[in-house]
């Protein structure tokens, strides 16, 4: 059946020297991946550049419940980037959340709630001229609300250390190794309680910045993605040294 949505690229790969397998976060159908091919060829009406990373598209599909890969009709760019392919630091952020939504983003259902909170988010990054720096770690810390294992903010003058296993703040160093330090913890309080947007701009040290990534990756590798290697993370903690 012939339908229209919009769509988040998190990735494709090559299939066969002219195809490709792209796997699109959609607003209707949640994660799918579509088969597309012909893609290299001169008269072909997709080109590849519209399947990079966080790519914000309006599609029409051929879209058949129990099929593996589905076909598209027709895709145009839905809001063209006008900062992220040209700025380093944005195109690194960019890669680094596509991998993460990747690998965590299976649902083949529609969460128009989320959907809209990717969207607007990718729109903000376009759009922001300062305070870009935090944007990816206050970005995970609200997308692991929709993902359904949010962080507590139970911070107090008694819990002052986040546990990763928990989820929550302890009074006590945990008997594990995963865990935000006292210090960092502060910050994370300070993230957990602003809306995103106010939360870029909380200033952050180099440091403070890579220790609350560095959990924040083991957060979801604990909670969601097991222990899959986040292969782009080394390249953005890069980009801030």
């Amino acid at each position: 059946m012939l339908q229209k949505t919009r769509g988040i690229v998190l990735h494709h790969i090559k299939y066969s020297e002219s195809s490709i397998i792209a796997y699109i976060y959609t607003e209707e159908f949640g994660r799918q991946s579509y088969m597309i091919n012909g893609i290299r060829g001169k008269n072909s009406s997709m080109r590849l550049n519209m399947f990079q990373p966080l790519v914000l598209l309006e599609m029409e599909v051929y879209q058949k419940s129990g099929r593996g890969l589905q076909r598209i009709k027709e895709i145009k760019n839905a809001a063209p980037y006008h900062s992220i392919p040209f700025d380093v630091l944005k195109s690194t952020i960019s890669l680094f959340l596509a991998e993460i939504m990747y690998k965590s983003l299976q649902e083949e259902v529609a969460n128009k709630q989320l959907f809209d909170f990717l969207f607007h988010s990718f729109l903000l990054l376009d759009t922001l001229d300062k305070n870009i720096a935090n944007f990816h770690i206050c970005f995970l810390i609200h997308l692991a609300r929709f993902l359904g294992f949010p962080p507590q903010n139970n911070y107090n003058e008694e819990n002052q250390y986040f546990d990763l296993f928990e989820g929550s703040f302890v009074s006590l160093i945990p008997p594990h190794s995963h865990f935000i330090d006292k210090n960092n913890s502060t910050f994370f309080n300070e993230l957990l309680k602003q809306p995103f947007a106010q939360s870029t701009s909380i200033l952050l040290s180099q440091d403070n910045r890579r220790s609350l990534l560095d959990g924040l990756v083991i957060y979801y590798q604990l909670h969601l993605i097991s222990q899959r290697e986040v292969k782009s993370l080394n390249v953005l903690k890069s980009v801030f040294e």
